[in-house]
Parts: C-alpha cells; sequence; structure tokens
C-alpha cells in the first residue's frame, strides 16, 4: 500500500467534517484540530519526499563527478608513462632525441591541466556528497515531523471516540512536536 499524504489529509478532513456535524464544541475542535494536522502532515510528507529526491540526485551526480575525475586521473597516469617513455627515447640519443625531449615536456604541461580538473572534479564531487548528506539530514527530520503528525491525527480520533479531552490535548502536543521537528530539518 502507498503512502499518499494529500489523500490521507483529504479522508481526515472528510472525518472531521462528520463528527463536526455532530454540534457538539469538543467535538468541533477536534476535528478542526484533525484538520489542521492532516494539511501540516501532507505538507511535511511532501517536503519529505523532495528531500529524499534531492539526496538521491545529489548523491548520483557525486558518482558522476568522481567517475570524471577517475578518467582523468587515469589519462594522468597514462600520461606520466608516456612522459617516461619519451624521457627515456630522448636520453637514449639519436636523431630524434631532441624530439622526444620536447613531446616529454609537453606531456608534463599536460598532465598540470589534467591534475588541475580532476581535482575540480573531486571538489564538485565532494560538495555534491554534503549537499546529498544535508538533504537526507532533512528528510530523517521530516520522517520523524510526518510521523507525529499521523500520530496526532490517530490520537484525536481516540479523543473524538472516548470523548476525552486529555487526548486532544495529547495530539496537540504531538502536533506541536511535530510543527517543532519540522523546523529543526531546516535550522540544523
Amino acid at each position: 500500500m502507498t503512502h499518499d499524504p494529500a489523500l490521507e489529509a483529504h479522508e481526515h478532513a472528510e472525518h472531521a467534517e462528520h463528527a463536526a456535524h455532530e454540534h457538539d464544541p469538543f467535538i468541533s475542535r477536534v476535528s478542526i484540530t484533525i484538520a489542521v494536522l492532516a494539511v501540516l502532515a501532507a505538507s511535511v510528507g511532501s517536503l519529505e519526499t523532495i528531500e529524499a529526491g534531492g539526496a538521491i540526485t545529489a548523491a548520483s551526480e557525486a558518482v558522476l563527478s568522481q567517475d570524471k575525475a577517475t578518467d582523468i586521473w587515469g589519462e594522468y597516469q597514462a600520461d606520466s608513462l608516456k612522459k617516461h617513455l619519451y624521457g627515456l627515447a630522448a636520453d637514449s640519443g639519436g636523431p630524434n632525441a631532441a624530439k622526444y625531449q620536447s613531446t616529454a615536456k609537453a606531456q608534463v604541461a599536460k598532465q598540470a591541466e589534467l591534475r588541475t580538473q580532476a581535482q575540480d572534479d573531486e571538489k564538485d564531487r565532494d560538495k555534491l556528497l554534503a549537499v546529498s548528506r544535508r538533504h537526507e539530514h532533512r528528510h530523517h527530520w521530516l520522517t520523524a515531523a510526518a510521523t507525529l503528525l499521523e500520530v496526532g491525527i490517530a490520537v484525536c480520533t481516540v479523543a473524538i471516540i472516548t470523548r476525552r479531552r486529555t487526548f486532544w490535548i495529547g495530539s496537540l502536543g504531538l502536533g506541536l512536536l511535530g510543527v517543532v521537528l519540522f523546523g529543526a530539518a531546516y535550522l540544523s
């Protein structure tokens, strides 16, 4: 079964509306609380999904940056071998020694460029991993917030069934705690 916060919010709002028709002020207050908590839970659930997607996307981009860096480091090492081979050929003397020495020096310049490119890709990877971790961190806080809001809705339902004010106050506390965790997701 899939979790659809918007559908659940709509269902809870309908239950609250039916309960409100009893014209009991307590039931009306609890029904309004259910509606508010349902809207908050749906909103937090949507943000939770967005943060999870952001974490996955940033992690995937980090892998691509690492792959680019790895490819460039491979090319760097191949050029290092070429440089050494040309250097050996130049040291051997002969009619092409100057040409081999020149090619060996060109490889050194190319390697400097490749090193810079690979290091830049590794810096991009590190930044993307940090972004992914930040999204994942928010996702965990939002999961906890959505859970508390949904439990608050369930406790409101118990308050309607039992007509006990303590359950309603408990659901308000759970809702408040859910809102605090929601804020913590973006402040921490």
